[in-house]
């Protein structure tokens, strides 16, 4: 059976260039079936509800920060399925800048943008186009398709987005950093994570006690046992009440890994494994550190216990 992959769309966003990049190291970029949805909290709804085998959504840039959306989203609500994370892809982000036909940047007043898009580009959309307006667009190919359709004088899309929808560009490779990163990840329904290749990321959410030091202990966890947080977010949940988002180096078979996170799971009111998986190989290189080897503490504790020392 030929496996279904959603992404947030529509069709000519970086996501989908994010999910073709996954797929083709999984070797599926021939067969695969793809269907576009309207929003990340839409990708995974669809995994949940079996309408999709596997969902492509952003999670991180490394100018904005977390996507609230889709770290919303995977936190699942009572009754609901977990939904798991298989593997990631890291694209360098730059946007064209396009208009339905050649036009002076002088003349450019409304400026359609995804929200994401528009905060890695705000300084130079000001420098280009000193009079128009940032108009919120639903996706980096939504922006293309408001300028066909007349709602916008010019987008921020990509360069497929503006092919796709017979745009003139205005401007190319545009980008407030040389060094932007857009991170997404593959999900899917909850299973065995994928086998630990020496470069992995292990990630949770956790709800924990409304008690001093309880975000700290949970941290600990990780510190005392050698263990490297990449990410730590918070989002809210209600007055004063938050849920925490904790990425770190290594795989849950790492025993480190393994152990710390049965201790948060004696801890904390609740901890939701959002999966271990091979790092993308653009980000391999900062993310090298691996979590100390505990097989000689457990050799020795099993001798110990056997009597032989």
């Amino acid at each position: 059976m030929v496996p279904v992959y959603a992404y947030f769309g529509p069709a000519g966003t970086f996501t989908e260039m994010a999910l073709d990049a996954v797929l083709r190291r999984r070797g599926e970029a021939s067969t695969a079936t793809k269907i576009a949805v309207s929003n990340p909290p839409a990708v995974i709804d669809l995994i949940r509800s079996g309408g999709a085998d596997f969902g492509c959504v952003p999670i991180e840039s490394s100018l904005e920060g977390a996507v609230p959306a889709t770290m919303d989203a995977l936190s699942p609500s009572a009754g609901l399925p977990r939904v798991q994370a298989y593997a990631e892809a890291a694209l360098d982000i730059s946007f064209t800048v396009a208009a339905a036909t050649p036009m002076d940047p002088a003349d450019v007043r409304t400026v359609a943008a995804y929200p994401v898009a528009a905060g890695q580009v705000r300084r130079s959309i000001e420098e280009l186009f000193p009079r128009a307006e940032v108009v919120v667009a639903t996706s980096n190919s939504g922006a293309a398709r408001d300028v066909a359709e007349g709602r916008a004088d010019a987008a921020v899309t990509t360069a497929a987005a503006a092919r796709m929808h017979e745009l003139a560009t205005l401007a190319d490779s545009v980008a407030d950093s040389d060094d932007a990163v857009t991170r997404f990840l593959l999900l899917g329904p909850a299973g065995p994570p994928p086998e630990p290749t020496g470069a992995d990321r292990t990630s949770v959410i956790l709800d924990l006690p409304n008690t001093p030091g309880s975000l700290v202990a949970a941290m600990n966890e990780f510190a005392m046992r050698g263990i490297d947080l990449t990410r730590i977010e918070s989002r809210p949940v209600g007055p004063g009440q938050y849920r925490f988002y904790l990425d770190a180096r290594g795989h849950v078979r790492d025993a480190a890994v393994g152990e710390a996170l049965r201790a948060l799971h004696r801890s904390a009111e609740r901890v939701v494994f959002l999966g271990s998986w091979p790092v993308d190989p653009q980000l391999a290189v900062t993310t090298a550190a691996t979590p100390p080897d505990h097989t000689e503490s457990r050799e020795w504790f099993h001798r110990l216990l056997s009597g032989e020392l």
